[in-house]
């Protein structure tokens, strides 16, 4: 059963059925690890790679590894 925040009864309107989305705490724990994977620090030479070229550009480092991290190539 879903509780409210404060570990209470589930809110008003709240039918205490089942969740509509089975598996959402799985998927959401797939994505918090696959983010942190994603993010984890590089070895030095490839964060001062990645540094350089985001300066040139005008971009902030993570501004520049998003768009790397999401569009698989460089700018």
């Amino acid at each position: 059963m879903m509780l409210d925040g404060n570990g209470g009864s589930p809110g008003i309107g709240h039918n205490r059925g089942p969740p509509l989305d089975e598996g959402a705490n799985w998927r959401a724990f797939c994505w918090a690890k696959a983010h942190r994977a994603a993010w984890k620090t590089p070895p030095r030479e490839i964060a001062l790679a990645r540094l350089k070229r985001a300066e040139a550009l005008g971009l902030s480092y993570r501004a520049y590894t998003a768009v790397l991290l999401d569009r698989g190539v460089h700018l």
